[in-house]
């Protein structure tokens, strides 16, 4: 993880819009989950990739949550600030639009969890004839890849490959996608073939990833806007671990995301409170939804193979 977060008062925040005014010549306001997220910057990169990769909303809608996305000589790199009261953060000198679209969410995720019991999960969710599989996991365990893996399979449909907002309704968690496009990998067509057609047509920035159209690939009836999860996966890669897969009880799966800062190191408020409300959500998800922890140590093929059958069995037991 590359920057931290610091929280600032509001009248920081009034100075430092007012610092900033003048570098402002996009503003855009789009629609993450039915919150409008308004993005003002000086980067036409910036506002074209955000444009891609969210939903539009009328320009009439009061926004929600702000962020600036601004370049300062006088600060280093990286350097996040974020008023909670306000819900606005000051993105500067961050190059990666990886971290702008997520902190982007995470503001979103900051008033849905404050104000309609929302919670962000920071995980693939997919689809699999009507029951949904949300992949959890850090950096490296092949979350991204696995999640393309999976969707291969023509039976499989996705509605986040990274990021989605989730509710308690009822018996059931219900998990929403938030995002028109989505942000990938270059290299993913290196491990998994079918994807060199949609690879080949993206515009890739410095970092190697570029936003798509994944309709292209997987054809426009495989992208869902929600779905019901029946079944979590956590993903790990540990050579020292000889277990491949197994099941977690409810009590360990939540131990393990706590442990890991809920594998989401994008959230902007890391308060008591915050954590109570998301460990909250987890136990009511846990005590839904059957929990299996993979290894992903072998090859690609092999631990999908292992996926697969974590999956099977979260559906026969969900």
């Amino acid at each position: 993880m590359g920057y931290s977060v610091k929280i600032i008062s509001m009248e920081e925040r009034d100075s430092m819009a007012e610092r900033y005014a003048r570098e402002i010549s996009h503003e855009v306001k789009s629609d993450v989950y039915g919150c409008c997220i308004k993005l003002l910057t000086g980067s036409a990169e910036v506002r074209d990739r955000w444009e891609e990769n969210f939903y539009f909303i009328s320009s009439s809608i009061r926004s929600h949550a702000r962020l600036y996305v601004v370049c300062d000589p006088d600060l280093g790199a990286d350097e996040i600030f974020y008023d909670p009261r306000s819900k606005t953060a000051f993105l500067v000198n961050v190059g990666y639009y990886g971290w702008i679209k997520s902190l982007a969410l995470s503001a979103a995720g900051d008033v849905l969890e404050d104000q309609h019991g929302i919670y962000s999960v920071h995980g693939a969710c997919l689809d699999l004839l009507g029951r949904g599989i949300c992949l959890l996991g850090g950096s490296g365990a092949g979350k991204t890849t696995h999640t393309y893996g999976l969707l291969r399979r023509p039976e499989t449909r996705v509605v986040s490959d990274d990021w989605f907002f989730a509710r308690i309704y009822g018996d059931d968690v219900l998990a929403y996608g938030s995002e028109k496009n989505f942000y990938i990998r270059a290299e993913l067509s290196e491990i998994w073939k079918e994807f060199s057609g949609l690879i080949d047509r993206a515009s890739f920035d410095d970092e190697g990833r570029g936003v798509v159209d994944l309709r292209l690939a997987i054809g426009k009836g495989r992208i869902l806007p929600l779905t019901t999860l029946a079944g979590v996966v956590i993903l790990k890669r540990d050579p020292e671990d000889e277990a491949i897969k197994r099941r977690l009880d409810p009590e360990e799966a939540l131990a393990i995301l706590e442990e890991n800062g809920y594998y989401n190191p994008h959230l902007l408020v890391k308060s008591e409170y915050k954590r109570r409300l998301r460990s909250g959500f987890f136990v009511s998800l846990f005590s839904r939804a059957p929990v299996y922890l993979v290894n992903t140590v072998r090859t690609p093929e092999e631990s999908q193979g292992t996926i697969q059958e974590a999956i099977s069995e979260s559906l026969r037991r969900g």
